[in-house]
């Protein structure tokens, strides 16, 4: 690390904490990550570091990356979905198989989205029922020997399993939304 950058530590610091500080809460990220993500980005810049004669050089520089780490941050969050985020109930919690057993109606709902489920995919055209079994089966089952099991090449498995998807997903919204009258009615 060369002096330059090392003296930005000094310098920045307390600037650094209060703009993440001002930041985090719209992240949903702690201020010392963002602050730790900023100092990596300096440290990364293979380029020359902002001058210190100019006083508003570093700490311009210092706010947009602080700013564009947030942005980073609130687009990862809203792509993340946390491990185990199945099915979220009113007081934002999580429930798991063994929860579900616990609540009658969720027991039952789940029950019915399983046989609705198993239900289209039975209606599926062609291989997809047999395919989507393998693709689902708690053996995990590896593309080669799905591809043995139904006798096709491993390579069609992409496309067949894309298109029993769009079939199983056209078929489940016709269910789901029950057709209406569409407008006015006479």
């Amino acid at each position: 690390m060369d002096l330059l950058k090392a003296d930005y530590v000094d310098k920045l610091g307390p600037l650094l904490s209060a703009e993440a500080a001002a930041e985090a809460p719209g992240t949903g990220v702690d201020a010392a990550d963002l602050e730790q993500a900023v100092w990596v980005r300096l440290l990364e810049s293979g380029g020359p570091a902002p001058d210190p004669a100019e006083p508003a050089e570093p700490a311009r520089w210092l706010r947009r990356a602080v700013r564009a780490e947030a942005r980073l941050a609130r687009r990862r969050a809203r792509r993340e979905i946390p491990y185990g985020h199945g099915r979220g109930s009113a007081d934002g919690s999580t429930t798991g198989g063994a929860a579900a057993a616990d609540e009658p109606e969720d027991a039952l709902l789940h029950g019915e989205e399983n046989r609705a489920l198993r239900s289209a995919v039975a209606r599926l055209p062609g291989r997809c029922p047999e395919l989507m079994k393998a693709l689902l089966s708690p053996r995990d089952l590896t593309y080669r020997e799905i591809a043995g099991e139904l006798g096709i090449s491993q390579g069609s498995l992409g496309p067949v399993r894309s298109r029993c998807l769009g079939c199983l997903r056209r078929m489940l919204a016709a269910e789901v939304a029950a057709p209406g009258l569409r407008g006015k009615e006479r």
